[in-house]
């Protein structure tokens, strides 16, 4: 007969099947530790407690509500200034426009006395083209327009505009000999150069 296997059993202080490992003295501690902690925590408030937490509360409700009325005002302020600048720009020129109407009106006459006209009033006619002319240039100058006189300048690029050449012995060269149209800048922006005619030497003669 095979002799019988002996079987082995495990030792006393192996936890079985299905039951959970006893805790080791570390583990033990810790949870002592726990639990001392939890009744701590389980404590009742003091009155001084309660009333700090309460201040506290107070305090946050009081940011909370401050902040909400200043993100108001702040979109408030931001709505403002869009719609006044969108005004800003669709209004920008009344100034100029109240300063013109009164040229209107002068050309409103002009051509009404220019419709009854005879021969010997033309002269009264031009005295008050001119006057017109006079008072529409003072209403611009005072809005900052000024005008870009080049006759007899040397060709400046940045505010010259040369149409054409033409020889000249008398004039140097790269002088301005003639003014087709008149520049124009507001203050120190360029709006339209002056269109010019510049003077050159004369081509040698041949032989």
């Amino acid at each position: 007969m095979k002799p019988r296997a002996t079987e082995s059993l495990p030792p006393t202080n192996a936890p079985q099947k299905g039951q959970a490992s006893p805790p080791n003295a570390a583990e033990a501690d810790a949870a002592v530790g726990t639990a001392d902690g939890a009744a701590a925590n389980d404590r009742p408030l003091t009155s001084e407690e309660l009333a700090a937490l309460r201040a506290q509360a107070d305090k946050a409700n009081q940011h909370w509500d401050l902040l909400l009325r200043t993100t108001a005002e702040f979109d408030n302020f931001k709505k403002r200034a869009a719609r006044e600048r969108q005004e800003a720009i669709r209004y920008a020129n009344e100034t100029l426009l109240q300063k013109l109407i009164p040229v209107l009106d002068t050309f409103d006459m002009a051509l009404g006395a220019a419709a009854n006209a005879t021969e010997s009033s033309a002269s009264s006619l031009q005295t008050g083209v001119n006057m017109i002319l006079s008072q529409l240039r003072n209403t611009l100058i005072e809005a900052g327009l000024e005008e870009i006189d080049a006759t007899g300048k040397t060709f400046d690029p940045n505010i010259h505009e040369a149409v054409s050449q033409r020889e000249s012995a008398e004039v140097p060269e790269g002088r301005v000999v003639q003014q087709l149209r008149r520049g124009y800048k507001l203050r120190d922006r360029l709006l339209r150069p002056a269109s010019v005619v510049v003077s050159k030497n004369p081509e040698p003669a041949g032989p």
